[in-house]
């Protein structure tokens, strides 16, 4: 019980810390996941939010899944979840409440503005971090500028650009181990 509260409150405060969305929270969940806890490596992670991104939901609220699911099974992906969707709700609510006499102030729309700003400061952070762990070789960085100008030029979804890379990444893996001489496992 003492891991699903840990689970819990540890997700809560990443969820009321993070404004952004999941990306802006990825430098979070690194520190408190792979580095103060050694719960799931950067490689795991990074996989979660893979998956994440192409699977139905918030991808911050699916990487919460994958981690507590992993941690403590069912019962820790749903205490996991909650966590990290509880301070969201609780946000929105006193905000959907509150708005109407805040949308106009101006101090309030500046605060607003700040706040888009330094995310994008979050998630160049995570993009650079993402391309310092796994561009590891000459068809990595390929797959990853053909799924940039996929993604840019010609709008094809996020969904389509993972499967093909997956697709890609199992075909390179595989001709790889056909040209080395090996079985692939």
């Amino acid at each position: 019980m003492k891991e699903l509260i840990e689970l819990l409150l540890l997700f809560a405060k990443c969820g009321v810390c993070t404004f952004g969305g999941g990306y802006a929270m990825l430098p979070i969940l690194t520190r408190e996941l792979s580095e103060k806890r050694d719960w799931v490596t950067e490689e795991e992670l990074a996989d979660y939010y893979a998956v994440g991104q192409c699977t139905p939901g918030v991808i911050a609220v699916n990487v919460a899944t994958f981690v507590g699911m992993k941690r403590r099974g069912v019962l820790g992906a749903i205490f996991a979840t909650l966590g990290i969707i509880f301070p969201s709700l609780v946000i929105i609510t006193i905000i959907a409440a509150l708005i109407e006499g805040f949308a106009d102030n101006v101090y309030v729309a500046h605060a607003l503005a700040g706040i888009r700003t330094a995310v994008c400061g979050l998630v160049a952070v995570t993009v650079l971090n993402l391309f310092k762990k796994n561009l590891k070789s000459i068809f990595a960085a390929a797959v990853a500028i053909i799924a940039l100008c996929a993604s840019l030029f010609f709008d094809v979804s996020s969904v389509v650009i993972i499967i093909a890379s997956a697709i890609g990444g199992i075909t390179y893996a595989v001709l790889k181990e056909k040209m080395n001489g090996k079985e692939v496992k």
